[in-house]
């Protein structure tokens, strides 16, 4: 996943291999370079803080993730290929189970990650045909955010190599969420009518108006 010829690589591969062996929250900077084979100055031309170091894991896995997405196939349901996508995700991430504990366990994220973090939500969501766009787009990424966090802590834990409670997990929560947002858009779609309703009802009345009020009589008025 990591290109060992790259200086990233070398880093992220590095950081990955301290937080298997070390509590997250006690691995400094210093130790990963240590680890890479590189200088703290050379570190912090890519990264600066563990913070970022993170975000640079997240899009490491995004690519691999995307690289890996099958094509789609005839007669597969959107949320069935979202299904696979995050499994697929699943599958990146094994070989790093034990660092990606240490790290949950060092206690609750930078809010600075909420961007990559969505992005990584945005993409799987993508690559399964799921719309983005617009404000039902935004709800869908974060539903799915919601959704990915709460099976990912399933995932940690589950040490079936069928990862059959993790399967589980997502089909619930995919399910769900599928349940909720055909609920919200049936109600943006009902608010969209009555919208539309109201405003040619308004338009209506101001035309009723403009007609009865008539032109002026140009003598009225006059001395």
């Amino acid at each position: 996943m990591f290109d060992p010829y790259t200086r990233k690589g070398r880093i992220l591969t590095a950081a990955l291999g301290c937080a298997a062996k070390h509590s997250w929250a006690d691995v400094t900077l210093l130790d990963i370079a240590e680890s890479a084979n590189l200088t703290i100055s050379e570190l912090r031309d890519e990264f600066t803080t563990k913070t970022q170091l993170i975000a640079g894991l997240l899009r490491a896995i995004d690519d691999e993730v995307l690289k890996r997405a099958a094509k789609r196939t005839e007669g597969q349901t959107k949320r069935d290929r979202l299904f696979d996508i995050v499994m697929t995700r699943f599958d990146v991430l094994g070989p790093h189970k034990a660092a990606l504990k240490s790290i949950y366990a060092s206690g609750a994220a930078d809010v600075s990650l909420a961007v990559p973090y969505l992005s990584s939500q945005h993409w799987m969501l993508e690559a399964a045909g799921i719309s983005t766009d617009g404000p039902t787009g935004a709800i869908r990424v974060a539903g799915l955010g919601m959704a990915y966090a709460w099976v990912f802590r399933t995932w940690l834990e589950d040490d079936d190599p069928g990862l059959a409670k993790t399967m589980a997990a997502l089909d619930r929560r995919l399910r769900r969420g599928e349940r909720a947002l055909g609920s919200i858009e049936h109600l943006n779609t009902a608010l969209s009518r009555f919208a539309g309703a109201l405003g040619e009802l308004r338009r209506s009345a101001a035309g009723g108006r403009s007609r009865s009020s008539g032109p002026a009589d140009p003598e009225v008025g006059q001395v």
